[in-house]
């Protein structure tokens, strides 16, 4: 059974920093595409960042010099660090494992399998 849990986030003002963590078991999240979505009230779920099986990375335009996506092979762990936030970053925060054959895509629909979300809120 795969089973990926978030944590991290929380309340902080516009400038401050956070970072998310997201657990996985049931699957070696080195063996995958993996990646970070968020979703605020009344939009869709947007992609933030993924991270392939060779560590390269990929991420959104509103994401790109604020946050770096990572992961602890180790630790079976993928990590979000965002740094500058930004009201507009206020969104539950989502990971996901990545379908086979598909390669860091922004398409929720290439994803197979997502955690329970963690809030992120950004105070101004």
């Amino acid at each position: 059974q795969v089973q990926l849990v978030e944590s991290g986030g929380g309340v902080v003002q516009a400038g401050g920093s956070l970072r998310l963590s997201c657990g996985a078991s049931g699957r070696t999240i080195s063996n995958y595409i993996m990646a970070w979505f968020r979703q605020a009230p009344g939009k869709e779920r947007e992609f933030v960042a993924g991270i392939n099986r060779g560590s390269g990375t990929n991420s959104a335009d509103s994401a790109k010099g604020r946050f770096t996506i990572s992961r602890d092979n180790a630790l079976n762990t993928l990590y979000l660090q965002m740094n500058n936030l930004k009201p507009e970053d206020t969104a539950v925060y989502y990971c996901a494992i990545g379908s086979s054959g598909y390669g860091i895509t922004y398409d929720v629909g290439n994803y197979d399998y997502w955690g329970q979300g963690t809030q992120v809120t950004v105070s101004s």
